[in-house]
């Protein structure tokens, strides 16, 4: 049988694992497709290359689409998110400086007490604080703005956009005085000594969804066969590479020069959720620092997309309501139900939930039976209940 080419473009992160697992590993052939990998430069190049066509699909992160719906940056064809690829596997670091002052006031650099950690940085920082985020409608950016919330942090921050792999090389130079960014970037940034880990990602939002896969809504309703076997190849990659003796071998194949071009040994710490947080070697463990597929991590609830939109509304002044119900539309859970209910993969009954409502693994009604969903939770407490908000 020949396979169908599909031009697939991904940015050097281990959460574009699950798109090169599917290829490398042969997922993507047995749904009779090959995957042509293109690495971008950055997320505006994804976005601009899937619009014009000259890609199929892309690895975006969660709220591009989001907002892309809600009318924000250049005009092109509606985005859809098929589902979503990862969940964590991000860290808010922070600069050589900054880290030698929370030292000095005795922080112990925890990893998982984004309250803790919030006091301290806004305890030793004094006027602006400049904090990278990857792109302006980025889950960072959603994790900055939760984690500086209800501080005298808020009216002194600006958030810039710099693209991943210069992250360290931007904290170094004082371009920015922290970043939360994707692996293996903040620990590039630890191995350069240009910073320290303060906080994890999954501390602040258990659930925070990363990246997704997305296709523009053409492709998607004119060729749903095509989208049906992407969806089931990029699943079986998402559940392979959540097998805890698979990562090591993950961390191999991403490490090549044709992917990320880093050494294993960095690609592996936010694979195996054990981070360098500082240049002397301390070390953390971080059980679940990124979850690709366990506890319907792959679903793309229509109530996820509602609770990203509302923050962005927030932010650029906009509509909440309109905003919400645009980006619901994105969120394409039929086709994912569609795709996965012949291989028998658990599919919840509801397409929305109440957002940061669970702390724990949870039993759930599924199409079939029961479930287990993931932890959602907040560090803050707060919940999202997206019916009360589009009331």
């Amino acid at each position: 049988m020949s396979l169908v080419s599909l031009g697939l473009g991904y940015l050097p992160l281990i959460d574009a694992a699950p798109l090169i697992i599917a290829e490398e590993l042969g997922f993507a052939a047995e749904e009779g497709l090959a995957l042509d990998l293109t690495r971008m430069a950055n997320w505006s190049q994804a976005r601009d290359m899937l619009a014009m066509g000259a890609i199929a699909a892309a690895q975006m992160l969660v709220p591009m689409p989001v907002a892309q719906r809600m009318g924000l940056g250049p005009a092109s064809p509606d985005f859809d998110l098929l589902m979503v690829l990862s969940q964590g596997g991000q860290a808010i670091a922070v600069s050589a400086a900054l880290a030698a002052r929370l030292r000095d006031v005795g922080h112990g650099f925890g990893f998982d007490d984004p309250a803790a950690a919030r006091d301290a940085l806004a305890g030793v920082t004094e006027g602006p604080l400049v904090i990278g985020v990857p792109f302006p409608f980025s889950t960072q950016a959603e994790l900055v703005r939760r984690f500086v919330a209800g501080t005298d942090l808020v009216a002194r921050l600006t958030i810039r956009t710099v693209p991943p792999p210069q992250m360290a090389a931007a904290l170094a130079s004082g371009e920015v005085d922290a970043f939360c960014v994707g692996e293996p970037w903040a620990s590039h940034a630890v191995e350069t000594a240009a910073g320290a880990l303060l906080v994890a990602g999954r501390a602040i939002w258990q659930a925070a969804p990363e990246k997704g896969l997305v296709v523009t809504h053409r492709f998607a309703e004119t060729r749903p066969e095509e989208t049906a076997r992407l969806i089931r190849a990029v699943w079986r990659a998402c559940r392979w590479l959540d097998v805890p003796e698979n990562r090591a071998t993950a961390a191999e194949i991403l490490a090549r020069p044709a992917y990320l071009n880093l050494t294993p040994e960095l690609c592996e710490r936010g694979l195996l959720g054990r981070l360098h947080i500082s240049a002397a070697g301390d070390i953390r463990p971080c059980p679940g620092f990124i979850r690709f597929h366990e506890g319907a991590a792959n679903f793309p609830w229509r109530s996820l997309a509602a609770l990203l939109a509302q923050g962005i509304a927030a932010a650029q002044g906009l509509d909440p309501v309109a905003a919400m119900a645009a980006a619901k539309a994105a969120f394409r859970t039929d086709l994912y139900r569609a795709a996965l209910r012949p291989v028998g993969a658990d599919l919840p009954a509801a397409s929305a939930r109440i957002e940061g409502a669970l702390a724990a693994p949870t039993p759930a009604r599924a199409e079939d039976g029961t479930m287990i969903l993931g932890p959602d939770a907040f560090f803050d407490g707060a919940t999202f209940d997206p019916d009360f908000q589009l009331r």
